[in-house]
Formats: C-alpha cells, structure tokens, sequence
C-alpha cells in the first residue's frame, strides 16, 4: 500500500526537474515534451533545468530547453538553476532570457550562482574576481531589463544607454533566485534576489544550516520571510527495491557529475512511505517549495508525487 504524505503547509509548491542529461547520448525529446505535459497536468508548479556548459555529462543547454518546453506546455513556470553568471555575457544573457519570459508569455525563473571552478580558457574568463563579475553581470542584466536606456558602469561591463529589446514581459523583471551555500552568497541572495534554491548536491542535513543563516539574513534586511522564496533541488528515486534505487542513482551522478559517492550523501530513495519522510523533513526545516529531481522512470515519479502538487 502507497503512504500517503500528510497534508503540506499553506502556500507549499513543488515543481519538477525535467528530462535534461541523457547518459546514452541519445537525446530524447519526445521524452521532454511528454514529461513536461504529464508534470503540468500533474500540478507540479514550474519545470526545471540546470546548467552544465562543458563536461562529460551529456546535457542539453537549459534555456535552449526551456525555450522549447515553453511551446508544448502553458502554465507551469520554467526555471533554471542555476546560471553560472561570472562566465557570461550580461548582454547576450539577458536578451535570451527576456526572449524566454516572452515567449512563455512571462513564466521564467532565472537562478544565478557563482559557480565551482571553470576551465579559464575555455571560457576566456579568469577565475579571480568571481564575485566582482557575478554581481556586475547581474547588475546590468537588471538594467538592461528595467531601464530604456540603461547606464551601468563597472570594471568588466559598462552600458551607455545600450538598448535591449524586447524586455522580458514580466516587469519590473523575471524572479531571480539564488543558488547559495555560504554565509556571505546567502546574504547576497537576501540582498539581491527573489529567492533561494539548496543546491542539489548538498545534504539535508545542510539544507536545514543554510534556512536558519536565510532567516537571520532575513531578519537583519528587515524583508519579508513570506515575499522570499525558500526551495531546494531534491535528487530522489522512489522504489520498494531500496538498493537498486540506490545504484541507479549512483550511476546517474557519475555520469552527470563524476562522483558517484555524491548520490548516496546527498540523494533520498527508498520506498514510498521512506522517501515521503524524507521530504516531509525539508518542508518542516522551512521549504516551502521543493524541486523534485528524479533521474530515471520520470512517469512513476509524476504519480508517486502527485501529493506535493496538491493532487492526489
């Protein structure tokens, strides 16, 4: 018999990670457009990518995914967690996520991070300075979608009323939400973001320091806990076969991450009533949104966690 979660707390969301790394290398995409329907139809909220521009993982590029999913489906929000901003162009960026929020018809959630390391050369940026870089991209990305004419000056970008069309149909722009760990990017996220979203790679345990230092940095910027989005990516697999889960997973993360180990730290699977535990114990350490992330037998997820979307 299937456990059934107890009931989720006012305002509680959850959205679903799409079909995005295709180990075999052979991209599925009738798979995506069927995913994104059945999780939509499911309630699920939002539909989420992530971000892996190099590497051996076999990984489509997100907002090209999103841009596709945003015509086969019409209500769901697409989001991407996260964009690695100190590699980017502010210019280019945010004309292609304005583009996205347009042709959604306004349903993009953009996450930004600083990312781990990165090849320098690859990307003709050197790693010093991160932090320097990620806040004046995310500045003038800011402008350029706020302002007609936007002035920024910075020390990597400035713009002398460089103008960018069209602006993103959400005003006075799309969510941004965080992807954080330390003390001092949290602060950043309250200081400049919509909302924050736990990495998928860290542990539940984590997830439950960084909402009590996300509330503290709250409270000290005198916002609104209730206007701030608290989330985390949840890496999972529901199957009464605890051990196959388990080394499923474990194949999964060395494909997309090359460490197998990360899936047992960081990942919950199990049998239904187990994994439902699992999660019950991040929406009581303060999420109010999850992201469900299975990585294989999508379908049976949508249905097993049809309860998060409020359907049953």
């Amino acid at each position: 018999m299937v456990a059934v979660p107890p009931d989720l707390p006012q305002g509680f969301a959850s959205g679903f990670a799409l079909p995005q790394v295709f180990p075999d290398g052979a991209v599925d995409v009738e798979l995506i457009r069927d995913i994104a329907a059945r999780a939509e139809a499911a309630g699920f909220d939002s539909l989420w990518t992530q971000e892996q521009l190099i590497g051996q993982a076999q990984s489509i590029e997100p907002i090209a995914l999103l841009s596709y999913v945003a015509a086969v489906t019409t209500r769901a929000r697409l989001g991407v967690s996260i964009l690695v901003l100190p590699v980017r162009s502010p210019l280019t960026l945010a004309k292609s996520l304005a583009s996205l929020d347009v042709l959604s018809g306004g349903r993009l959630i953009a996450g930004v991070g600083l990312g781990g390391d990165w090849d320098s050369g690859a990307f003709g940026v050197p790693q010093g300075r991160r932090v320097r870089r990620f806040l004046e991209v995310l500045q003038a990305i800011d402008a350029l979608w706020r302002e007609e004419k936007p002035q920024f000056e910075g020390e990597f970008f400035q713009l002398h009323g460089t103008q960018m069309h069209p602006k993103p149909l959400q005003q006075p722009r799309p969510p941004i939400w965080f992807g954080a760990r330390s003390e001092a990017a949290i602060r950043r996220a309250v200081r400049h973001g919509d909302g924050w979203m736990g990495p998928g790679s860290s542990s539940s345990d984590a997830f439950r320091e960084h909402v009590e230092g996300l509330r503290r940095a709250l409270e000290q910027a005198g916002r609104d806990p209730a206007t701030f989005a608290i989330s985390k990516r949840v890496y999972l697999a529901i199957d009464d076969d605890a051990d196959r889960a388990e080394r499923r997973l474990r194949e999964w993360f060395a494909h997309n991450y090359g460490n197998e180990e990360m899936a047992t730290a960081v990942s919950i699977w199990g049998p239904p009533s187990q994994v439902y535990e699992r999660i019950d114990e991040l929406i009581d350490a303060g999420a109010r949104h999850l992201l469900m992330n299975p990585v294989f037998d999508y379908e049976e997820h949508i249905e097993a966690l049809k309860h998060y979307t409020g359907e049953q």
